[in-house]
């Protein structure tokens, strides 16, 4: 079964910056993309970034300017930078992998990571 963890969360002040990573493992089809999802409480879970793996990309607007998404395709990984963090980015973060003709929002998750931003 396919697998994914997610890592680097934590607590950090307005402004400041953090870098998740997420390793997949498992049976990954070539042509797949991979992304960052964000759930925050009494909030949906909503699109953060995602980055297929030929490197197109795609950003919530809320993110735009302040995040990056990248990959390491030899290692099956995924990359968030955030940079500029705000209180409103808090929520739990979660790693997302699919194949392209499935649907986004569906295919395999990982078991997410904490991210909180203080005032």
């Amino acid at each position: 079964q396919l697998q994914l963890v997610e890592s680097g969360g934590g607590l950090v002040q307005a402004g400041g910056s953090l870098r998740l990573s997420c390793a997949a493992s498992g049976s990954i089809s070539r042509i797949h993309v991979m992304g960052w999802y964000r759930q925050a409480p009494g909030k949906q879970r909503e699109l953060v970034a995602d980055i297929t793996s030929g490197g197109g990309t795609n950003y919530a607007d809320s993110v735009k300017g302040r995040f990056a998404i990248s990959r390491d395709n030899a290692k099956n990984m995924v990359f968030l930078q955030m940079n500029s963090l705000k209180p409103e980015d808090t929520a739990v973060y979660y790693c997302n992998i699919r194949p392209v003709i499935i649907s986004r929002g569906s295919g395999s998750w990982g078991q997410g990571t904490q991210v909180t931003v203080s005032s």
